[in-house]
């Protein structure tokens, strides 16, 4: 089983628009293995170009970031390597509105060394996990709201996995839901402890992390 990824950044750097905006502007960063981290700050500090990098989806224009100990650069193809180890959760959940919950979540197990039915068994265990079991043949487009979110959490954490990155995950849904969401990513129901790095405007959620670290213009302030 895996276990959580260590994080280390040192002097990111990463400009938008031909070098006019700014949006990292000197990161370093340290989590450790099974870290819980909430990043905070205001709209256009950084905070999601930062999960973009550690999540291997941007590059930085400057800088260092290691992985489990591996340079960044060195991760090749990155693809392979976020299916391998990352559940990344969008604030807009980035779901496939013409299959079922159940499909969407059964995406991240394919092309894994396991048979359909296991493939099925996982998926119907973790979407009765997050609370909508009932709801897994529903089209993505018949859901609600909440529905959906818990759906993306479930495709993030479907392959237990060692890294998980969320964009304000409680952003667009209701108190309620938003409760089960944290609980999930971060409590221990799929061990083993992954390390967690979650983006929030909300101090109540970044409450519920180990350690909070707040950005402003492109830079940690902790």
């Amino acid at each position: 089983m895996k276990s959580g990824i260590e994080i280390v950044a040192r002097g990111l750097k990463k400009r938008f628009e031909g070098g006019l905006v700014c949006a990292l502007d000197g990161v370093d960063l340290n989590i450790g293995p099974g870290e819980r981290v909430a990043i905070t700050g205001p709209t256009g500090c950084g905070k999601s170009t930062l999960l973009s990098i550690v999540a291997l989806l941007e590059k930085p224009d400057a800088g260092e970031l290691f992985l489990g100990g591996r340079a960044s650069e060195k991760i090749n193809p990155p693809e392979s390597w976020r299916a391998q180890h990352l559940g990344m959760i969008f604030q807009l959940h980035h779901l496939l509105p013409h299959l079922t919950a159940e499909e969407n979540v059964m995406l991240p197990l394919f092309g894994r060394k396991l048979r359909i039915s296991a493939i099925r068994t996982r998926t119907r265990e973790i979407l009765e996990m997050v609370g909508i079991g009932h709801r897994g043949s529903f089209v993505v487009s018949k859901l609600s709201g909440g529905e959906r979110q818990l759906t993306a959490v479930a495709r993030a954490l479907v392959t237990r996995p060692a890294l998980v990155l969320a964009d304000e995950p409680t952003g667009s849904v209701d108190s309620e839901t938003g409760e089960r969401v944290l609980d999930l990513i971060m409590g221990d129901a799929m061990p083993p402890r992954p390390t967690v790095v979650l983006v929030t405007h909300d101090e109540r959620v970044a409450a519920q992390a180990d350690r909070t670290i707040p950005m402003f213009d492109g830079r940690m302030r902790g």
